[in-house]
């Protein structure tokens, strides 16, 4: 298939822009690797699990689809898109301690405003333990209270850095079957997906209420085909499993080597390997 219908749209990327969340599975240290494997050239960029954001920030193209289900998160990065100043200015209230910790975590968000609820969603995340988001069955966030010497609660340059690198792209809360409808042969799709756990107890697919299992993997296996069949370049990234490998064997599977830090299981921190799937 051809990925060079169309330019890239691409801005010279402002280098302050980096996450501003922290996220289990980031890709910030697997940027080099990954985008080594990227066509040359492509239409619209779609990220349809958008999580940390380290990899629309290192290429930070023109017009993006970013998309998550994690409707605390689409909603942070919606008001650091569009409010940023007063994202800023509604942080600086709050503090690092326990108890008042456990009062914010305790808030229902549904009944806050966006900034206020994209405020509580920063906060949490940086002051969390092991900078972990995980949720309940009935959608609640539930990780405990981190340990820190001095967390930072309010990165204003980054904060403001992001925010332009947002600027003209489209950041909904969508299911990445619907994000992806609207790709167009030539465009690039780089999906980061939950990913299939390398163990029982390895298993970290919380950021919903709903898990992301081994169904939910054969359906992303389907719509990665039919983007396929319809002209879209497409990555993925994911665990080195056998069931990962067998399900995207009829495409190109490359090896990255990756550290991680954030895991429940501590048996599966440090260095491993995962898989970028290509169509191309």
């Amino acid at each position: 298939m051809s990925t060079s219908l169309f330019p890239v749209q691409r801005r010279a990327p402002r280098q302050d822009a980096e996450p501003v969340v922290k996220w289990a599975g980031g890709k910030t240290r697997l940027v080099p690797q990954i985008t080594a494997l990227f066509p040359a050239t492509w239409g619209r960029y779609y990220e349809p699990f958008l999580g940390g954001a380290a990899m629309f920030l290192a290429l930070q193209p023109g017009g993006a689809v970013l998309t998550d289900i994690n409707d605390d998160l689409i909603t942070l990065y919606q008001v650091v898109q569009n409010d940023v100043e007063a994202l800023i200015a509604d942080l600086q209230r709050h503090r690092y301690e326990k108890n008042y910790y456990y009062a914010v975590r305790a808030q229902d968000p549904t009944r806050l405003g966006r900034v206020q609820r994209a405020s509580r969603t920063l906060y949490l995340n940086r002051t969390c333990f092991n900078g972990l988001y995980r949720v309940n069955r009935r959608g609640e966030f539930n990780v405990p209270f981190g340990r820190y010497k001095n967390p930072t609660i309010v990165d204003e340059d980054r904060l403001r850095a992001v925010s332009s690198a947002l600027n003209g792209c489209t950041v909904a809360h969508m299911d990445y079957a619907t994000a992806t409808a609207t790709a167009k042969a030539g465009d690039l799709v780089y999906f980061d997906p939950p990913y299939f756990p390398l163990t029982r107890t390895s298993n970290f697919t919380s950021y919903t209420a709903g898990a992301f299992g081994p169904d939910d993997q054969r359906r992303l296996a389907e719509v990665f085909d039919d983007l396929t069949d319809r002209g879209v370049a497409c990555l993925q990234s994911n665990s080195d499993t056998p069931f990962i490998r067998d399900l995207y064997s009829h495409h190109r599977v490359h090896t990255v080597t990756a550290h991680r830090a954030i895991s429940r299981d501590p048996s599966t921190r440090g260095t491993v390997t995962e898989v970028v799937i290509a169509n191309f």
